[in-house]
């Protein structure tokens, strides 16, 4: 073999080695490439679900059960974290977070309620509803003063309690009353849905005027009484993330909760009906 032969052998077998070496090379690198990707996504799918802390949740009183249900959910999902809730009457909620007191969300039982909060700028982005809402008449256990409709609360011998009108339960127990062109005095008029309820549920008013939902809550406590007029008064529950939410995160993954597929059926079981 000449020496020319000879050089020309030894230059192939270097390259062919500095190719397969090149290539080793690549594939050691694309791999350890798709294993950063793979490890930083999971990492950061594990990061971006990290919450902890108060949540800080603002609810009108009906929501004090199917809430309070999620709320432990919550905390389960995401341990480190505590879902603490005031409920009540919406219009004092509103007043409370447009006063300054502390909350991550609100969750009103009407858009007229919630527009004080958004109307003093309070809100972050536009409120969403969640769900709706119907009146019922709760009666005692078994109804035994016989009420079918509407206008039979308005006898002299029965104690009849409503919501507040500034409250939604009696802003739309009013509305009822007019499209059946009634006119009804109570014996009293009740802070929130919960204390209208419960004066039938301690024997000291023969009926009230509430939502369906706190019937259903009751159980055998009361009785539930359907009327046509409930149609004509419906209420939508919207919610919102607060502005000076001490704790913005977590206040956003609850609502998530409360919109999502999970929260919808605790809360249609509770008996609201989707928006």
């Amino acid at each position: 073999m000449t020496r020319s032969a000879r050089r020309n052998r030894r230059m192939l077998q270097v390259t062919g080695a500095g190719v397969a070496a090149l290539l080793a090379l690549s594939a050691c690198s694309s791999s350890d490439s798709d294993s950063g990707t793979e490890s930083d996504a999971s990492s950061s799918a594990g990061g971006s679900g990290k919450l902890s802390g108060t949540v800080n949740v603002f609810a009108a009183a009906s929501l004090t059960e199917s809430f309070t249900k999620l709320g432990k959910e919550f905390e389960k999902v995401h341990p480190g974290t505590k879902v603490v809730f005031n409920f009540g009457g919406s219009d004092s909620l509103a007043a409370g977070i447009t006063s300054g007191a502390p909350a991550d969300v609100f969750a009103s039982a009407s858009p007229k309620t919630m527009k004080i909060v958004t109307d003093a700028g309070d809100a972050a982005g536009t409120p969403a509803t969640f769900v709706r809402n119907q009146l019922e008449i709760a009666t005692l256990p078994g109804n035994p003063d016989k009420i079918t409709f509407l206008k039979d609360l308005t006898g002299d011998d029965l104690k009849v309690v409503l919501c507040d009108k500034t409250v939604p339960c009696g802003a739309a127990a009013e509305k009822a009353l007019t499209t059946a062109d009634l006119k009804l005095t109570p014996v009293s008029y009740e802070e929130d849905v919960k204390s209208a309820l419960n004066k039938v549920v301690l024997k000291e008013a023969d009926a009230a005027v509430v939502y369906k939902t706190d019937v259903k809550a009751a159980g055998d406590k009361v009785q539930g009484v359907d009327f046509p007029e409930a149609a004509e008064a419906i209420n939508d529950y919207p919610i919102t993330l607060l502005k000076d939410a001490p704790n913005a995160e977590a206040g956003k993954a609850f609502i998530e909760l409360v919109q999502s597929a999970e929260g919808q059926k605790v809360l249609t079981e509770a008996g609201f009906t989707a928006p």
